[in-house]
This record gives C-alpha cells, structure tokens and sequence, in this order.
C-alpha cells in the first residue's frame, strides 16, 4: 500500500502544512503551505493567536487536498503545555503564551500544597514556571477556570474545530504535569489536591488512534469530496521529532533543536531519583509507550531574539552571513548559562546577554559576530553538559548524538556540540518534526507497518544526514 498525508506542524514562530508521500521503503515530504505565527500582546499578557494558526492550516489544508484529492490522513502537532478553556464547546478567550509572566503565582499555589520534591515523583516533570499545571493554577486564581467546562492543549483544540471530537492526545498531556507518572490515566489525586476542577480533561487518545473524520462543513470549506481520517499523533512536537530520529542503534542520544533545544534520551522507564530532579530533567511520554527523558535548553531563541532585538531597530539581518563572521571569530567569546531564566521572555537579548555577562565578571562581546558565537558556543556548551547527565542519571551509554531539526542546519552548532560532547553528531533531518508526524499517521493507515525501529530505518534510506566529528582539544573552535 502506499498513500498521502497531510502533516499540521505549529511551531513557536510559523505553522505549515506537509504532505508526505509513504510506501515501503519510500519516504517524501514537501511542503505545500507556511503561515506565521505572531503572538499578540493585550492589556491581560501574551497571547498565541490560535485563530489565526487555525486559518492559515485551513488554508494550506486546502491547497493539499487540491494537489492530492485522496489524502488519506491529518496530523496535527505544535508546542506543549499551552491550551484554551471553553465552554459548551466555546472558546473562551486566546490561549496564554507559556512566555506570558502571570504563571508565577501559580507555581508559589501547587507547591504551597505539593512541595517541589513530591512533585517531582508524582509527575516526573522538570519544573519550568510554565507547566500546564502553574498555568491552571494561576488562571484558578484569577477565576478563569469558573466558567469553563474545557480545557484543550492547542493540538487538541484544532482537532476538535476539525472533526468535533474533543481527546486529550497522551505525549502533549503528558507534559501538563497532570498524568499518573507511568500510571496511564489523569492523576485525579493530584488534580484534587490542587482544586482543579475534574471535568476540565478530557480522555486520553493514543498516537496513530483516529480521532474522527473532517466534519462535512469542514471538508466542504477544503474543497474535498470525501470524509479525510484525523489521526492522533506524537501531538507534542518533541514527540514526533524523535520518531524521526534516524538512530540505528539504541545508545543515542538526541537534540531536537528549534526555538528549544531538547537534549535527551530514550527509555522504556521514567527515572524520578532526586538527582534527576536537582538536574531539571523530565519524563515525557512518547510514541509507543517511550519515554522522554531529556532537558529543555533556551535553544536557538537567543539568537532569533537577538536577530529581532536588532531588526526592530530597522537593519535588515543577513542570518548565514552573520553566522558565517560568528565561525570565522579567532578571539575568546564567553560561555554563559543559556538556561538563565532571564532569556525566557520577548525582549532585548543583546542587552540582556550582556548584562548576565557583567554580571558575572565575564567579557561582553564586543560585535555582532562575537555575541553570534557567544551563543552558539553558550548552547553547545549547555547541550554537551545535558548529553552527559542524561546518560549518567539514567545509566545509559551515549556513543553517538543525533541533531534534528532546525538547528541541524547551523553548522558551527553541531560542530562545537560534537567537540564538547567527545561524540559524533549526526545532523538531520531538519524536518523531523513533520516527518515523525507524517510517519505515525501512515503507520495507523496500514502505508508502513512495524516498530519505532522500522520507521526510523525508513528515515535513514530517505534522508542523508551531514556526520560532525569531534575534533582533538585546541581547535580554535572550543571555547577558552
């Protein structure tokens, strides 16, 4: 059997449509739609305009099925832990960007009730102020919650506008911080202890599960005649990312890098000891029952802020250029925390950069190119040092560090990852996200069949990724 299917991905700055092609030993995507994704500052916070993403998918959608009448399947994938609250099937107001600050109320709320330590082995989740779960609490807070009867993670809220059907898909609900740690269900213990009302969470839907078909006014708006499967997948991006991950063997270690950098391992049991908590690493559920042992780092979200930082100063920012200076610096640059919590909102990060330099007694890049290089060499510093811990708090031997996603294509990144980390780094593919989305679909379709294992064999005959060896010690390229 072969067949085509159409790959929703939302990501923090833009949203597009994918198609993929899939047979046996066949694999293509191409994209056929991208739309922005602007988030939008009220006089309450920051907002995602989820509208907006909906009609720009609605609207690639249909250029896909004018290109491939018989699509067979949707998936849809985005960002976790951010979600909207409705009401008799009503959206009550634009979901809250997780870079919003109104979330640290809510994390003093869930720990005066359940301390950081019992969390921890309750959920499995690093803490990040913006976990589903602070937002709830802050938003409890507020009296958001006392209308709503609703609450959907954003995957979750397009697949209902799309088929009618409201599920709560299992990766992305994972990282609410609300799941039974291993257990499969919603940890209704915890969601009472936290005054959370029961009947805001909807039930758990597998990936490869179909959630239902385009409702015919849906379908009639897309231009097709027939009813088009929307099938649940690795609905957190990071999820589906890593289906895409062309290991051939299981002692890798993986970085999904866009916006984020996700730096981890696979496993087939959570790891809750108190050391993984005191590193901030979490437990996320993945495609076939994984799980997603791995840390957040800022990512690359330094350096798009920096590049917004200097555009609104109205420069246009030639970015391989200006990454090809930072490759050429000779000169030291300095190495500073990339996971500062003071990177995390919208902002001048230039500035910030430098303060948190001052600050702590190290050189301010002096260019353009050095802060490029700072950061670049701050983030493959960062993820060097998460490879490592990875492997040692779960006592897993890493040989190997596979890179996908955006950051795959920065070439100083993965070289100075792979020279701090003593590892070979194999970048690509770049759309493993949609690829990991469209793979999970054809396998519930009957295009593929078989283990994680065989769609990643599948990635590797389709794709060829670029190998970075480590370098020996005094390359000018290593940081001093």
């Amino acid at each position: 059997m072969s067949g085509t299917v159409a790959a929703i991905d939302l990501g923090a700055t833009s949203g597009r449509v994918v198609l993929g092609h899939v047979a046996h030993n066949e694999l293509a995507v191409r994209p056929i739609a991208r739309f922005a994704n602007q988030p939008v500052h009220t006089i309450d916070g920051l907002h995602w305009d989820v509208l907006g993403l909906y009609r720009g998918a609605l609207e690639g959608l249909t250029a896909a099925v004018r290109e491939e009448p018989g699509l067979a399947s949707i998936g849809i994938d985005s960002w976790a832990v951010d979600y909207a609250l409705l009401r008799n099937g009503r959206m009550l107001g634009e979901p809250y960007h997780y870079r919003d600050g109104r979330t640290a109320a809510g994390v003093a709320a869930v720990h005066a009730v359940v301390p950081a330590e019992e969390l921890y082995r309750l959920n499995g989740l690093q803490h990040l102020p913006f976990n589903t779960l602070f937002q709830l609490a802050a938003d409890q807070r507020a009296g958001a919650l006392d209308p709503a009867d609703t609450m959907l993670l954003v995957p979750d809220l397009l697949a209902y506008w799309l088929t009618g059907e409201q599920v709560a898909e299992r990766t992305n609900a994972s990282t609410t911080g609300l799941l039974s740690l291993g257990g499969g269900s919603w940890n209704d213990d915890l969601i009472g202890r936290l005054g959370l009302p029961r009947s805001l969470f909807r039930d758990l839907a597998e990936p490869g599960s179909t959630l239902g078909s385009l409702l015919p006014e849906v379908a009639e708006a897309l231009g097709s005649s027939r009813a088009i499967a929307v099938t649940a997948v690795g609905s957190h991006d990071t999820a589906s990312a890593i289906v895409a991950v062309p290991a051939a063997d299981e002692n890798f270690a993986y970085i999904s890098c866009g916006t984020w950098g996700l730096v981890g391992v696979e496993l087939e049991r959570a790891v809750v000891s108190e050391d993984s908590r005191l590193a901030n690493f979490t437990n996320e559920d993945g495609v076939d029952g994984r799980v997603r042992y791995l840390h957040n780092v800022m990512g690359l979200w330094l350096l798009s802020e920096s590049v917004r930082t200097w555009e609104r100063g109205g420069e246009a920012i030639d970015l391989p250029a200006l990454l090809a200076q930072a490759a050429a610096v000779s000169t030291p640059v300095p190495v500073f925390d990339a996971n500062d919590p003071g990177f995390l909102a919208p902002g001048d990060m230039p500035r910030r950069i430098a303060d948190h330099c001052r600050g702590r007694g190290l050189a301010i890049p002096g260019t353009r190119a050095e802060l490029v290089r700072s950061i670049i060499v701050s983030l493959a510093t960062a993820f060097a040092s998460a490879v490592e811990q990875a492997g040692e708090l779960s006592g897993t031997t890493v040989s190997v560090i596979h890179l996908v996603g955006g950051g795959a294509q920065n070439e100083l990144l993965c070289q100075l990852t792979a020279d701090l980390s003593g590892r070979p780094v194999v970048a690509g593919p770049v759309e493993a996200t949609a690829i990991g989305n469209v793979l999970v679909q054809a396998r519930a379709q009957g295009f593929v069949n078989g283990s994680l294992e065989a769609l990643r064999a599948l990635v590797r005959l389709a794709f060829s990724p670029t190998v970075y060896l480590p370098r020996t010690a005094t390359g000018s390229s290593l940081p001093s």
